[in-house]
């Protein structure tokens, strides 16, 4: 099948590269490595991660998940970074492209962020960033944020990160306590048409 529009981002852009590093100071944004896992498991020990990315995991699971993560830029269909503490290098989070489409120029974006490492901006400098290079570098054109109507904390850092919002998917996930609607917002690049 030939397609009539060519890609927004040609394909080998992950693959071609080894996953970057993005400084956003006072945090950085780099790729999982393998001695992570307590970070992972700490951050699906917390009651606020499981609530809203609805899993909790042991370490052999985390171990695989980073593996997913990792294999993911490979296969480009997601990119997962840690962010941490530019200083230290302390992990403080996770902010990520869970779902990219390069052809279409479209990802997804989600974070989370340590308990001890909340109401910080850490989330929002994260999440401004990786879009920034997303957008920017990278050349993707359209990134989606979705987050439940009951999470006020989330919607503050899309916005923030500036996420416009667009509007509302009724009863579009369903978590602990039954379905939810969830609250759409998008950052649009310059991608040439």
């Amino acid at each position: 099948m030939t397609r009539l529009v060519p890609a927004t981002v040609e394909p080998g852009a992950f693959r071609s590269v080894p996953q970057n590093t993005i400084p956003a100071d006072p945090i950085a944004l780099r790729p999982w490595q393998a001695d992570d896992v307590r970070h992972v498991v700490e951050a699906f020990r917390d009651p606020d991660v499981q609530r809203w990315h609805l899993r909790s995991l042991d370490h052999g699971e985390a171990a695989t998940l980073i593996t997913s993560w990792q294999q993911g830029w490979t296969a480009e269909t997601s990119a997962q970074w840690a962010v941490t503490d530019a200083a230290s290098g302390e992990v403080l989070g996770r902010v990520g492209l869970p779902s990219v489409s390069l052809y279409d120029g479209i990802a997804e974006i989600s974070y989370w962020v340590l308990p001890a490492a909340r109401r910080r901006g850490v989330a929002t400098r994260a999440a401004r960033a990786l879009a920034d290079w997303a957008l920017h570098d990278l050349g993707l054109h359209r990134l989606q944020l979705m987050h439940s109507v009951d999470n006020p904390a989330s919607c503050r850092v899309a916005q923030a990160a500036g996420f416009e919002a667009e509007g509302l998917r009724r009863s579009s996930m369903r978590h602990l306590d039954g379905w939810h609607d969830m609250h759409i917002h998008a950052r649009v690049g310059l991608t040439p048409a």
